[in-house]
């Protein structure tokens, strides 16, 4: 049957065309720019107000030129190379960024044979709520970028390291050494001696310095998870870590420092390829087939004694003498007695900011004495640990050897601290027991004693100890620099 539509073409492949050119219309008058590119990506045609957006005051200036020369971040060569199109974008400009549509152009036979654009942002008024949400996480991106950054740039400089004693300028000397060159640091002494403002400071002295520095503490983080944490994991990989895969610290230090702390305390296992890794420069996360290559300088830093660790086969030699290229001592504190003074009062300063709103603490003639004659089993840490007890329950802003006195410890060998004439110490009588001042102090001096039996009984191996009594080494080493356990 005959229909009676006036005016309807014999032809229906003109509607389509007319549909075509209807719709090109449409978008070319009511949306922000257009252009159309070939199938080299050159622009063929560009309308007046997009070639105006990007300063060619006449649109034929445009024509002939790579899409990338007009529009500097144009994705069009991509839809010319895949022949996919690419429906909804935003494009980054120098004004505000825009709302694009790239659809590729196909002759008879399917080949691509250009591309054409359009920026639809003006008349999109429905977007505004997208360009508000994309704008929001582009700032809170930024700020975490930068934060991010922040934490992994080095804290604390050489000035940080107080000090003039011999003792003090040769490690300074030592470090900055250290700083111009790529080898592999070895950072040795006790507990709280300032091994890490050490790394830090070599770090930030380096050609590194603008990378990351990223610090992995081995005794602090389960066996079962180091492997993971040194070097990632694929999407889906059965490691208990995230289902989505994770990232590893050697792949986040990439270009930068990795700062292994007590890495005595690195399983066997893994101290063979944390090896291979320093060796081959590359790494395979857990469950991923892909290699990583791993620009990474290594400073690494223990309290233990690692050569007869390695006699005992618990660290492995070739590992011992990779990374025992260069090696700095720390000095325990009272190896350099001389620079305590100077030591307390940055350290004053610091805590006085933070509990007294910058009002000022002096220390009296006897607490400066008193500070110098005790020995500092738990060094650097425990010296700041003691001032800060002494600010926090301090009523005056002068303080005196009386009111640091009970925040001695008892000196654990070595030179032993002998209190200022003003200050009173109770007498003790052979055979007599003297009961704690409270339900605390007999705690502490019960865990004291336990923690010392136990190191005594595994020949002073923390591993060990921690082990056996079921503590975390982390919290183990912390209550020996706490209680100045002589180990």
């Amino acid at each position: 049957m005959m229909n009676d539509w006036a005016g309807v073409p014999a032809d229906y492949g003109d509607v389509l065309r007319r549909a075509m050119d209807s719709l090109f219309r449409t978008f070319e008058n009511f949306s922000e720019g257009t252009f159309i590119v070939d199938a080299d990506a050159r622009v063929v045609w560009i309308n007046k107000r997009y070639a105006a957006r990007f300063g060619f005051s006449d649109p034929q200036q445009a024509v002939g030129r790579d899409c990338e020369a007009v529009i500097p971040n144009s994705l069009m060569r991509e839809v010319v190379v895949t022949g996919k199109p690419i429906l909804l974008d935003i494009m980054e400009t120098d004004r505000e960024p825009l709302v694009v549509t790239r659809l590729p152009l196909k002759d008879d036979a399917g080949t691509t044979v250009g591309a054409v654009g359009f920026a639809l942002f003006d008349e999109l008024k429905a977007l505004t709520p997208l360009f508000s949400h994309y704008s929001r996480v582009q700032e809170e991106l930024i700020a975490t970028r930068q934060s991010l950054a922040q934490a992994r740039r080095a804290k604390y400089t050489f000035g940080s390291f107080v000090g003039t004693s011999a003792a003090s300028l040769e490690v300074k000397r030592q470090a900055r050494r250290a700083a111009q060159l790529e080898s592999p640091v070895l950072l040795l002494g006790e507990t709280g001696t300032g091994k890490e403002l050490l790394a830090h400071a070599i770090h930030g002295g380096s050609a590194r310095a603008n990378q990351p520095l990223v610090t992995v503490n081995v005794a602090a983080i389960p066996e079962t998870s180091l492997e993971v944490e040194f070097f990632g994991a694929a999407s889906g990989a059965d490691t208990g870590a995230d289902r989505k895969g994770r990232l590893g610290k050697f792949e986040l230090a990439n270009g930068g420092t990795l700062f292994l702390d007590e890495i005595g305390d690195m399983p066997l296992p893994l101290q063979g390829k944390l090896l291979r890794v320093l060796q081959d420069k590359e790494f395979e996360p857990l469950g991923s087939n892909r290699m990583v290559r791993a620009d990474v300088r290594i400073i690494a830093a223990t309290s233990a004694d690692l050569p007869a660790l390695v006699a005992a086969g618990r660290f492995r030699a070739d590992l011992f003498y990779r990374l025992n290229v260069l090696t700095i001592h720390a000095p325990a504190l009272r190896d350099r007695a001389s620079d305590i003074e100077a030591l307390a009062y940055a350290m004053l300063e610091d805590l006085s900011t933070q509990t007294r709103g910058g009002s000022h603490v002096e220390l009296r003639d006897d607490a400066v004495r008193l500070l110098c004659s005790y020995p500092w089993p738990g060094n650097v840490r425990e010296l700041r640990n003691t001032l800060e007890r002494a600010v926090m329950l301090s009523d005056s802003e002068r303080i005196d050897a009386q009111a640091l006195a009970p925040f001695l410890g008892p000196a654990q060998g070595g030179r032993r601290a002998e209190p200022a004439a003003s200050v009173s110490t109770p007498a003790t009588t052979p055979g007599v027991i003297h009961e704690p001042a409270s339900w605390s102090d007999a705690m502490a001096s019960f865990e004291k004693r336990f923690l010392t039996d136990a190191l005594r009984a595994n020949g002073g191996r923390v591993i060990d100890t921690a082990n056996q009594i079921g503590m975390g080494r982390a919290t183990l080493y912390k209550k020996i620099a706490a209680y100045g356990i002589d180990v």
